[in-house]
């Protein structure tokens, strides 16, 4: 595998990912998925080769950096491209002035994953499209 990750400015990839993955396969809502914050955002971009396989987006607010809409297609999961696209999140965000955290809202089943990278809960269980999540953050 040659796993690329690059800060696109054309999100056309990332949105075919995020609704493979999001709306397809886990059954939210597309107009939950997408919303006026991607006008806005970093979008990240994975690829093995030329084949886009992860992405992730970026926005940042005052001396936080949020990470979010990370998802990785099915055939590429327990590979490590997830864990190498946080930590490239993580790396972008630490090289941005101001910046000294990192927030994520995790599903719950995955919060193992996060804790894993350096997150910790920083909030209650709620629920976004009907399934558990925690926020959780970690300093940079």
């Amino acid at each position: 595998m040659q796993l690329t990750i690059d800060e696109v400015s054309d999100p056309t990839a990332c949105f075919a990912l995020r609704r493979s993955v999001f709306v397809e396969e886990q059954g939210f809502r597309e107009a939950e998925e997408f919303d006026d914050l991607d006008a806005t955002a970093r979008h990240l971009l994975a690829s093995d080769d030329t084949f886009p396989v992860a992405t992730a987006r970026l926005m940042i607010r005052g001396d936080t950096g949020r990470i979010g809409r990370i998802c990785v297609v099915k055939p590429y999961r327990g590979k490590g491209v997830g864990a190498a696209l946080v930590r490239d999140a993580l790396d972008r965000l630490r090289a941005t002035p101001g910046v000294h955290r990192a927030v994520l809202g995790a599903q719950a089943r995955a919060a193992g994953f996060y804790t894993a990278l350096g997150f910790s809960v920083c909030g209650p269980l709620y629920d976004d499209g009907g399934v558990p999540h925690h926020d959780m953050e970690i300093a940079l």
